[in-house]
């Protein structure tokens, strides 16, 4: 499951809402330069980049359409020629045409990037696998939320994040450091 020559960039939910407060604490305050220097090696190398983008039905939403948390942050703007999916739900495939538009593209890599590792992240991530493309997902280009468990015991981002990352790797994905992507 390694990094093939020809591989797609997946970026989920970097829109202006995932920063809202009421979302809570999160990890990798790092993530989004993380994701911006993969964007940049992306567009430098000429790869195709998938900006996906969450279209919540619940007015209480930060990813409700009608309000500012709805746009992509500015630094997460698609170029030209790069390519904008949005989504009802979190898988990534689910309701659009990702998986047709990455066979047009003949790729059957992919590099997913984003918010939030045990939602969207995770979710895309699975139905990739499960779809047959090779999947990598960054581990320090993903944050996560705090979160209650199932039995109510409050768990920190760190744990939802690395908890979310061993449900993937060796399973759906392959869970890399973006050191060993940008150093290929």
């Amino acid at each position: 499951m390694g990094l093939k020559r020809k591989s797609a960039l997946i970026i989920i939910d970097q829109q202006q809402g995932i920063d809202a407060a009421k979302l809570g604490p999160r990890n990798n305050p790092e993530a989004q330069s993380i994701m911006l220097k993969l964007l940049a090696q992306w567009r430098q190398d000429k790869q195709p980049v998938f900006h996906i983008r969450h279209r919540s039905c619940e007015v209480d939403s930060v990813f409700w359409p009608l309000q500012s948390g709805f746009e992509f942050k500015p630094e997460f703007v698609p170029a030209l020629g790069e390519n904008s999916i949005e989504k009802l739900v979190p898988c990534s495939f689910t309701g659009s045409d990702l998986l047709q538009q990455l066979q047009q593209l003949s790729i059957a890599s992919v590099v997913i990037v984003g918010a939030s590792t045990n939602n969207s992240v995770e979710s895309t991530a699975r139905t990739a696998g499960n779809l047959g493309l090779s999947v990598i997902v960054v581990e320090d280009g993903c944050f996560a939320f705090d979160k209650a468990d199932y039995f109510a015991r409050h768990r920190s981002a760190s744990e939802v994040h690395a908890m979310s990352l061993a449900n993937l790797d060796g399973e759906y994905a392959q869970v890399l450091n973006s050191k060993k992507i940008l150093n290929r």
